[in-house]
């Protein structure tokens, strides 16, 4: 039984995707008195589903003024409307992404402290920060981070990064990056050797940024015993692209289209292994719910704690690989389907890491510990 929390809970966020909506519903549920959004809209070129609507909880718009593009070292954003949303909304403890180039959330956490109500950031981290200005970006950031009350991390190598800023370990919180509950069904025995050709599924957003070209280049330069049967679920800008390349290199690759709901569940069912060569893929955790291992490339550091290469006390679940390397894509892929037993093993790993660590469920007690922490603390 979820643990609940008698407390009024406003949550900030630049746009709500339409993944973080089983996150967001559940935390909802925990929060006695109430949940409060603030969310505006993405871009027209980010490509984000947002959510519409919310059960569990209240959820405002804000108007986003974007400068710049979200990928530009010179982006900012500026959430019209926040401070009107506090005065109504009054929430005792306030969750902000952490991120100092959104110029409200500054002015919001003043407004809390004023108050003497805390305030909580989210974020994924604080990498190293590259391009122009980079001493002032880092100034910006640290001032940001310092005044607040608490900080949850995506992954551990986040919880690191804002320890090395000055942040009190005992304020920071790893919250693993989770957009799917706990599975509700174990997933099916796949058998100690393949019939016919392995199957290698990727699912996912058609763009650029998912490197479908390099995973089709992976697959030509494999051993023909163990060249896969390539499966492509989804769709986008790229797809009639990486068709015809598909036509040139890897002409046995099938793309399939989009997707939704049951309709995945015989993709994943007839899968032996799920790939992610570029950034991004939500589908990561679905795939590991039905079971199957899984190689990704390297991000922002959420694959860290969710793909585990395997050690002596501990199988793994699967290989993480040097982004945009076809050759460290090709040594995974045939690591993986060189050895059915061991493929078997990282698969039953995979659905354990999303029953036990890595879901909905456990993302929001950490969410709900932190809220406590911060305030009783005040």
């Amino acid at each position: 039984m979820t643990e609940k929390i008698s407390c009024h809970v406003g949550l900030q966020q630049r746009v709500l995707p339409a993944y973080r909506v089983p996150f967001i519903e559940a935390l909802g549920a925990a929060c006695v008195n109430g949940l409060s959004v603030f969310a505006g809209q993405p871009q027209n070129s980010e490509m984000i589903v947002s959510a519409e609507r919310l059960n569990h909880a209240q959820i405002t718009r804000a108007t986003n003024y974007h400068f710049s593009h979200p990928a530009s070292t010179f982006y900012l954003c500026l959430q019209a409307g926040i401070l009107e949303w506090l005065e109504k909304q009054q929430p005792d403890v306030l969750i902000i992404e952490a991120n100092p180039r959104y110029l409200s959330n500054w002015r919001a956490v003043r407004w809390m402290h004023q108050k003497k109500r805390p305030v909580i950031g989210w974020g994924l981290g604080a990498p190293p920060i590259t391009g122009v200005f980079p001493n002032l970006r880092y100034r910006e950031r640290r001032t940001l981070i310092r005044q607040l009350d608490g900080v949850i991390a995506y992954s551990q190598r986040g919880a690191q990064e804002y320890q090395s800023m000055g942040i009190n370990p005992r304020a920071i919180y790893v919250a693993s990056n989770a957009v799917s509950p706990k599975p509700q069904k174990p997933p099916i025995e796949r058998p100690d050797t393949f019939i016919g050709k392995p199957n290698v599924l990727f699912v996912g957003r058609l763009q650029e940024r998912k490197k479908i070209d390099n995973l089709l280049f992976a697959c030509a330069k494999l051993p023909e015993m163990l060249k896969p049967k390539l499966v492509i679920v989804g769709d986008g800008p790229t797809r009639q692209t990486w068709e015809n390349l598909a036509q040139e290199v890897y002409p046995g690759a099938e793309f399939v289209g989009a997707k939704h709901g049951a309709e995945l569940e015989s993709y994943f069912n007839q899968a032996d292994l799920f790939v992610l060569p570029g950034t991004g893929g939500l589908a990561v955790q679905q795939a590991m719910a039905y079971g199957l291992p899984v190689i990704v490339a390297q991000g922002d550091g959420t694959q860290d704690d969710l793909v585990r290469p395997s050690t002596p006390y501990q199988p793994g679940n699967g290989w993480i690989i040097i982004p945009n390397d076809v050759d460290a894509l090709t040594a995974a892929l045939m690591a993986a389907l060189s050895d059915v037993s061991g493929l078997r093993q990282k698969g039953r790993e995979s659905y354990r890491i999303v029953m036990d660590e890595v879901n909905v469920e456990n993302m929001v007690k950490v969410f709900l510990k932190a809220i406590k922490s911060v305030i009783n603390k005040k």
